[in-house]
């Protein structure tokens, strides 16, 4: 596989950008701070679901995280959130995947647990009807 330059040099940069460390992004990706920093030295890409996470962390579109030249295009773009989201992570019982949440998701889940089971149903009810197909 040809590496990216593009992808780790837009990798380091969003990362201090954030002003997060290659260790707490490798817990969050769940690899080693050396397989992180492969990562940013083009050595190895991240497997799309690894993509995936990162883009939505940065708050940047996948192509822009692995195709533009993101310092060079942060002044006529606003797609570069100031502040980094801070995520928690969970995993999926039924998948043992690892799921990330926002702390607003966090909350969410909180105040949901502690309505009653109508209610329960009421917004699930409407969360249900609500997504994007």
């Amino acid at each position: 596989a040809m590496s990216n330059i593009q992808l780790a040099n837009n990798l380091r940069y969003l990362r201090k950008k954030h002003g997060l460390t290659q260790k707490a992004l490798s817990k969050m990706l769940n690899i080693s701070r050396q397989a992180y920093s492969n990562y940013e030295t083009g050595k190895r890409t991240p497997d799309l679901d690894s993509l995936l996470f990162l883009a939505r962390c940065y708050r940047v579109s996948l192509d822009a995280l692995v195709l533009k030249n993101l310092p060079g295009a942060r002044r006529h773009s606003e797609e570069l959130s100031v502040s980094p989201v801070s995520y928690i992570l969970a995993k999926n019982k039924k998948t043992d995947a690892a799921i990330y949440l926002s702390r607003e998701e966090v909350e969410i889940i909180q105040m949901f647990r502690s309505i009653s089971p109508e209610n329960r149903r009421l917004v699930a009810g409407f969360l249900s009807n609500h997504r994007l197909s």
